[in-house]
């Protein structure tokens, strides 16, 4: 072949790999791998609240140095950039909020505050508010500080002291069953009843404080 219509076969073969690169949108992946490594797109999971923005400071109302009131968090289902219902699957959520800077036993495991399981799968959110106890929805609260301590299990918000900032995580897990689990059950039997079952995770964060 001669040298210049090696050129021009050249120029032909990068101005067609150019225009295929242009006719995908910025930002997206290739075509064929919305869901990662080929697969299909994928229903995911996520959570709002009006109560504070995501990694923001964590209102009173919401620590165990104020109101000690659970905050409303809304569930979204959604695949790509769209809304979608969620997964037929769908049995229950369960909710847990942890204190990351905080250590369990002189360990490396963050402290549990709270968790509640077997939320209904048809559930929307959660309202502001939660009562302790088994709930008429079916909604178990578990383990964390209360439970911990012999009380009746229930919500107990952020409380750092004075002092830096301590990161609080709400995590959200979607399950395809009902957990059959006693409300005084360890956070580890907790974990290891939802291994199999997580069709969904969100997770939501906050910064907290007393100011003095």
């Amino acid at each position: 072949m001669k040298l210049i219509e090696r050129a021009v076969l050249s120029t032909v073969i990068l101005l067609s790999c150019t225009a295929l690169g242009i006719a995908q949108a910025p930002g997206q992946p290739p075509a064929g791998r919305q869901g990662g490594r080929g697969g299909p797109p994928r229903i995911v999971l996520s959570v709002t609240t009006s109560a504070w923005p995501d990694g923001g400071e964590v209102p009173m109302t919401y620590s165990m140095r104020g109101d000690n009131k659970s905050p409303a968090f809304d569930f979204h289902w959604s695949m790509g950039n769209n809304p979608a219902d969620a997964p037929a699957d769908l049995k229950t959520y369960v909710m847990t909020l942890r204190d990351m800077e905080n250590s369990t036993n002189k360990g490396p495991t963050d402290t549990l505050h709270w968790a509640a399981f077997n939320i209904p799968g048809t559930a929307k959110g959660v309202p502001m508010g939660l009562a302790g106890g088994d709930l008429p929805d079916g909604t178990r609260n578990g383990p964390g500080f209360n439970a911990g301590r012999g009380g009746t299990p229930a919500y107990a918000g952020p409380g750092a002291g004075p002092g830096p900032f301590h990161h609080y995580c709400f995590e959200f897990y979607a399950l395809d069953t009902k957990l059959d689990l006693p409300a005084t059950v360890s956070r580890d039997d907790l974990l290891k009843a939802m291994e199999g079952h997580v069709i969904g995770k969100a997770a939501y964060y906050g910064r907290f404080h007393a100011a003095q």
